[in-house]
């Protein structure tokens, strides 16, 4: 009876053991709580990411330009551009005003109504000049005119001035009249004076009937026409001018002489 009992108990201790593993197999197989995970980013990472570029990289100075200097304007060459181009005879146009180009000058102040002088080049010269849309237009008919001061002589025909010539009027002792006349001979081609030996006079224009007569003509050189009065009473004019003055001037031309040098 007593090995039955401790069969029985010893049963029961069996069943006892067997329902606790039950429970801890229970328990460990359902799921727990969960832990942290862990952050992406290591608690080592520096808390400042290093710029790329080196605080020590020097500054670059911008590259400065130097300034452009304004165009410079050669006044002189740009009025003897002028004056040539409309006919004034300046001699060389490369912007030195020689006495020749002072010539040029004197005339265009007279045909443009500025005071007449053979003065070097002014501000109002170059004003008038550059800023003059024509060439002047004659006031006077047709016709040859001799400016003393000047020494020049215009040509004008029908109211436009067809030629602007370097002359020479009589020098002193000798000074060609301030008059007006009209052309009463023609002399084509070279002939000697009659009061000076070696003195050729090249087609003649005669306007005045003095004793001798006064002619326009041109020279055997042109050196002899001077930039100032250097003839004896005629009126020297540069060749090969006088020969196309000659062709296109018929007798009965006026023939006007004026100013003074």
């Amino acid at each position: 009876m007593s090995r039955r009992r401790g069969l029985v108990a010893g049963a029961l201790l069996l069943a006892v053991a067997l329902t606790g593993c039950t429970d801890v197999a229970a328990d460990s197989g359902s799921p727990s709580s969960p832990s942290p995970k862990p952050s992406a980013t290591p608690s080592s990472t520096p808390s400042a990411t290093p710029s790329s570029t080196p605080s020590s990289t020097p500054t670059v100075k911008p590259t400065v330009k130097p300034p452009v200097k304004p165009k410079q304007i050669n006044y002189a060459l740009e009025v003897e551009r002028k004056l040539d181009a409309w006919g004034y005879p300046v001699g060389d146009v490369d912007g030195d005003i020689t006495v020749r180009a002072r010539q040029a000058l004197c005339a265009y102040r007279e045909t443009a109504g500025l005071p007449v002088s053979r003065g070097r080049l002014t501000t109002a010269d170059v004003r008038s000049v550059l800023t003059a849309t024509k060439k002047p237009v004659p006031t006077k008919s047709t016709g040859i005119y001799v400016n003393k001061t000047c020494q020049v002589l215009y040509q004008v025909v029908n109211n436009t001035y067809r030629r602007i010539v370097w002359v020479s009027t009589g020098g002193p002792g000798y000074e060609t009249p301030n008059r007006t006349g009209k052309v009463w001979r023609k002399w084509a081609g070279a002939h000697e004076s009659s009061l000076y030996d070696d003195a050729f006079m090249y087609d003649s224009l005669y306007f005045l009937k003095d004793r001798p007569g006064i002619a326009l003509h041109g020279s055997r050189v042109n050196s002899l026409i001077k930039t100032y009065p250097a003839s004896h009473r005629c009126v020297r004019v540069m060749r090969p001018q006088i020969h196309q003055i000659f062709k296109e001037t018929p007798i009965g031309t006026k023939v006007q002489v004026y100013g003074e040098y």
